[in-house]
C-alpha cells in the first residue's frame, strides 16, 4: 500500500526522467494521484501515452460509459491513448441503476467467494461493443485486452469491429509464454508484459548466475538485462516502482548479443512457468482463465494448429 502522495511523486519523477508511457487501472485506486503527477511534471499531454483498464466489475455494457468517465475524471484527462479490458472475467454485481459498481457491490456465492458472471466471461462481445463506441466517441484512441490467451483472443477477433492493438499479460523470464508472444506478433497485436521482473522467493530468477553474468558484462543490474531481453523478444515491458532510483534504472536498456539472448531464452525454458498472478480459483465458480492444461485450448495446442 502506497502512502498518500507517493504515486503522484513517482509519476512526476518518471515523466521528468524520460518515461512517456503510463500504465494505469481503475482497480489500482490511484488514478487521481497519477493525474496529479502528470500535471506536476509539466510534460505536455500529447507527449504522454496513457493506458488504463476496464475493471472486472464494469464489463456489463451499461457500466462501460460510467467507468471511462470515472477514469478520465480521476486522471484529469479528456481521452486515453489505450483502454484495456482488464481480465477476461466479469464479476456479478448488485449496484443501483446508473451507478458505477464498486467493491461493495460484488455478490458472494455459497462458498463465500465472489460470483462470476460466466456468460459474459465466456463471451465478451457485449463489453467489446461498448469499448468500440468509446473509440468512435473520441474518449479513447485505441482499445486492447489483458490476460487473454490465444483461444480467447481468436474468439474476440471473429466479432471485433475494431481490433485489439495490445494484449497485456504476465511476461517474464519466469513466465515467458513463447507461443502467446509469437502468435500475438504474427497477428499484429502488441504483447505487453506486466510483472516483467518476475516474482519473489525461490522462484525468482533475477539472481540466476546466467543473468548476473550478462549483467556484469554490460555493467548494469539484473533488472536491466531482464527488461532488455523482453524488448528483444518484441515485448513492451511494464515495470512498476515508486522508488526514484529504480524508476531511473529501469529506463536503461542494453543491446544483447545473439549468444546472450539465446542464453536467456534457454533459461526461460529451463523451468515450469511460474505466474505471479492467477485468479482462476479466486471466484465462484472456479474459472480456467489461462487454459494452460486444456487439451484443446492451451496456447501450445492453439499455436501448433497454425504451424
Amino acid at each position: 500500500m502506497n502512502s498518500p502522495g507517493e504515486v503522484a511523486k513517482a509519476v512526476e519523477h518518471a515523466l521528468k526522467s524520460g518515461y512517456r508511457h503510463l500504465d494505469c487501472a481503475w482497480a489500482y485506486g490511484n488514478e487521481a494521484e497519477v493525474g496529479q503527477g502528470i500535471k506536476a511534471s509539466g510534460v505536455p499531454r500529447e507527449e504522454i501515452f496513457v493506458t488504463s483498464k476496464l475493471f472486472e466489475l464494469h464489463h456489463h455494457p451499461e457500466h462501460v460509459p460510467l467507468a471511462i468517465k470515472d477514469t478520465l475524471k480521476n486522471l484529469g484527462l479528456e481521452y486515453l491513448d489505450l483502454y484495456l479490458l482488464h481480465w477476461n472475467i466479469n464479476l456479478e454485481v448488485d449496484a443501483p441503476a446508473g451507478t458505477l459498481p464498486r467493491n461493495e457491490h460484488r455478490v458472494k456465492g455459497s462458498s463465500g467467494k465472489f460470483k462470476l458472471d460466466v456468460a459474459l466471461s465466456d463471451d465478451v462481445t457485449p463489453t467489446w461493443r461498448e469499448m468500440e463506441k468509446l473509440v468512435d466517441e473520441g474518449l479513447v484512441k485505441s482499445i486492447g485486452i489483458s490476460n487473454f490467451n490465444i483461444n480467447r483472443t481468436k474468439k474476440l477477433l471473429k466479432v471485433a469491429r475494431i481490433k485489439p492493438v495490445a494484449d497485456q499479460v504476465e511476461l517474464s523470464i519466469q513466465c515467458p509464454q513463447p507461443e502467446l508472444v509469437a502468435w500475438l506478433k504474427k497477428n499484429d497485436i502488441l504483447p505487453q508484459g506486466y510483472s516483467p521482473l518476475g516474482g519473489t522467493g525461490k522462484t525468482n530468477l533475477r539472481d540466476n548466475e546466467i543473468v548476473k553474468k550478462i549483467a556484469d558484462q554490460h555493467g548494469v543490474q539484473t533488472a536491466n538485462i531482464l527488461l532488455s531481453w523482453l524488448v528483444a523478444r518484441g515485448v513492451n515491458p511494464v515495470p512498476k516502482s515508486v522508488t526514484p532510483e529504480r524508476i531511473e534504472n529501469n529506463l536503461k536498456l542494453v543491446d544483447l548479443s545473439k549468444e546472450q539472448f539465446d542464453e536467456l531464452e534457454s533459461l526461460s525454458q529451463s523451468h515450469p512457468p511460474n505466474r505471479v498472478c492467477d485468479q482462476s480459483d479466486s471466484f465462484e465458480p472456479v474459472y480456467d482463465i489461462y487454459q494452460e492444461n486444456d487439451p484443446e485450448f492451451s496456447d501450445k495446442v492453439q499455436f501448433a494448429k497454425e504451424q
